[in-house]
């Protein structure tokens, strides 16, 4: 069973994951072109600081104004449309809501929505990279607490490394990135003289003692 036979079970029982978005400017415009034609999603709600603009990236993005025109997070949820507003806190503590994308690119309010989301039970994928890399740990272990998936977005540089990393373990292999960094750091040290894009400097430049040295051509 692969993830999409999965949405689209979903589809058929009636039972799409009902998904609310924070932050529907530029990190998030990429996901609402395609969750219309994601089967076994629904996205029920949209939390921004500018609704107007959030109204006009999902216009620009191909959104019909009524598929965004629900006047609540209850009517969205009946009529599978979707709801956009600037309260944040009411869609993460909506009981019907499953999973919070977090889009919005401000780290420290990322943080706090991530947190909010846990409180209230709801799944948490982090678009907005700077909040995992400013406190990551700290908000997966609170995932754990609260018995929650906090996850990256895939298709992110993060989340395409674990992902090579989960690949490269089962297959016995070992991540070498610790290794390449003191290699690299050794190899600077044993240049003695800085780079130069100065051509009258460059050839008198020492080679690094990594770099192995031209073979001497064979003579005529």
């Amino acid at each position: 069973m692969n993830l999409h036979s999965k949405l689209c079970e979903r589809e058929a029982r009636g039972k799409p994951l009902r998904i609310g978005v924070i932050g529907a400017g530029k990190f998030a415009a990429m996901y609402l072109a395609q969750v219309q034609k994601t089967p076994g999603v629904h996205l029920a709600g949209i939390a921004d600081l500018s609704p107007a603009n959030a109204r006009a990236n999902l216009e620009r993005v191909g959104w019909k104004p009524d598929s965004y025109g629900a006047a609540s997070l209850d009517r969205a949820l009946k009529e599978r449309r979707t709801h956009v507003s600037d309260d944040w806190q009411a869609l993460v503590s909506h009981p019907a809501i499953e999973i919070v994308i977090e889009a919005t690119g401000n780290p420290l309010a990322a943080v706090a929505h991530a947190l909010a989301a846990f409180r209230n039970g709801k799944h948490v994928v982090m678009v907005t990279v700077e909040a995992d890399a400013f406190c990551g740990p700290l908000l997966a272990k609170k995932a754990r607490e609260a018995a929650v998936v906090y996850s990256l977005a895939y298709g992110d540089q993060p989340a395409i490394i674990c992902d090579l990393v989960d690949w490269a373990k089962p297959c016995g292999s070992t991540t070498a990135s610790r290794r390449s960094r003191r290699a690299s750091a050794a190899s600077t040290r044993k240049c003695s003289t800085p780079f130069s894009t100065d051509r009258s400097r460059r050839s008198s430049a020492p080679r690094c003692a990594t770099r192995p040295a031209s073979p001497p051509r064979p003579e005529a």
